[in-house]
């Protein structure tokens, strides 16, 4: 890498920008925090700030905007308040890599805004992709901008086709833990609820992630980001349990041999790899794995019936257009529901499949359509929750 990178991270107070900043931390000569973004999390941004220095800090909620300008005033960081101001601060021509490490739909406008703007975006939120996958990959074709992967799994696959012809692929194998519940009996998941679903056996992650680990919709909104991310069909993305999280994910090639990544459950690795493309990897002090990490690896099919949104992802990739979208609204609302303990575990299940039923499919769509889906579908979920 030649010189220092200018760094903008959406979304820098939770889970994956705070391991983005400690990267940051670690390569001071390589990269620099310019801009950093929060959504409520005004303490945490303002201690960011304070430590990292960046030229521009946004506070997406209003509300909390007094309190993040007063804490900053006397120093030459500029603040900035309101959603749309995230669009409109990515096209910076002083930032050099976008980190989208902002949750759900909301990450959504931005990342296209990074795009036209030529940037390098590392990309952790995998719901940009799930949400309008056909229109990110359009246009990505006629921009500059490249887009790497930050999520574990597709940070594997993107190692594991490094050097190989995508001709010679013939399916990605996509690993889950399983998550809480793997091993708790069907008949018991109608009664948990939040507090059990938050107790991740592997990673340690941000709420609503971590709810979609426990249903196992993550797996299915990353089988869906792989299908654009790598041009896989999605019926050539098989997805297996691998409750060690120690193979990230797999690649079968035509001639039957597989290659894997393994790594330990840390997201500072698949992080650190992201940030130092294209150039290559940057070296660190990093635990490494031991035979101890990797001695008893174990694999097992996933149970689609226990965990039904699974089916419900790759049905809704088969429908295409914004049925996806439809998916990822109501999930949204759903889970933060759950969250708050309004509704059961396995209604997350039955209000997302009502919503896609009730809300109209719009093959090859328009941002405004993806805007006009996503308000819709969270009108519907929310009327199913009250």
């Amino acid at each position: 890498m030649e010189q220092q990178r200018n760094i903008a991270i959406l979304g820098s107070t939770g889970s994956i920008g705070r391991q983005t900043l400690d990267i940051v931390a670690e390569y001071p000569q390589l990269f620099k925090a310019h801009l950093l973004v929060a959504h409520t999390s005004a303490d945490l941004l303002i201690e960011q700030a304070l430590r990292f220095m960046p030229r521009v800090v946004i506070i997406a909620s209003e509300s909390h905007y007094d309190k993040v300008r007063a804490a900053l005033s006397h120093l030459p960081i500029e603040v900035r308040t309101g959603s749309h101001a995230i669009a409109e601060a990515v096209v910076d021509p002083l930032i050099d890599t976008v980190v989208t490490a902002m949750v759900g739909y909301s990450g959504l406008e931005s990342t296209i805004a990074a795009i036209k703007a030529g940037k390098r975006i590392a990309l952790a939120n995998k719901e940009t992709l799930v949400v309008a996958g056909e229109l990110i990959e359009q246009l990505l074709a006629t921009s500059p901008s490249k887009l790497y992967p930050v999520d574990s799994e597709h940070g594997a696959f993107y190692q594991c086709l490094m050097g190989e012809r995508r001709d010679d692929v013939a399916k990605l194998i996509l690993t889950a833990s399983g998550g809480p519940f793997r091993t708790t009996p069907r008949e018991q998941l109608e009664t948990m609820r939040a507090a059990d679903a938050l107790k991740h056996p592997n990673w340690s992650m941000g709420a609503k992630i971590t709810i979609d680990s426990a249903t196992m919709m993550n797996k299915g909104f990353e089988m869906i980001e792989a299908r654009w991310l790598f041009g896989i069909a999605p019926r050539d993305i098989e997805i297996v349990v691998h409750p060690q999280s120690i193979v990230h994910s797999m690649v079968e090639f035509v001639d039957g041999s597989v290659k894997a990544q393994l790594g330990l459950p840390d997201m500072h690795l698949p992080i650190r790899f992201a940030l130092g493309l294209p150039e290559g990897r940057l070296r660190s002090d990093c635990r490494k794995m031991t035979i101890d990490d990797y001695a008893n690896l174990t694999f097992e099919r996933p149970d689609m019936d226990k965990f039904p949104l699974l089916r419900t992802a790759y049905d809704a990739a088969a429908v295409g257009g914004t049925a996806p979208c439809t998916m990822n609204a109501a999930n949204e609302i759903a889970v933060a529901a759950f969250l708050h303990d309004k509704i059961g575990f396995n209604d997350i299940y039955r209000i997302i499949e009502r919503t896609l039923t009730r809300v109209p499919v719009i093959q090859h769509p328009t941002y405004n359509d993806f805007v006009a889906t996503n308000e819709e579908a969270r009108r519907i979920a929310v009327s199913l929750i009250d």
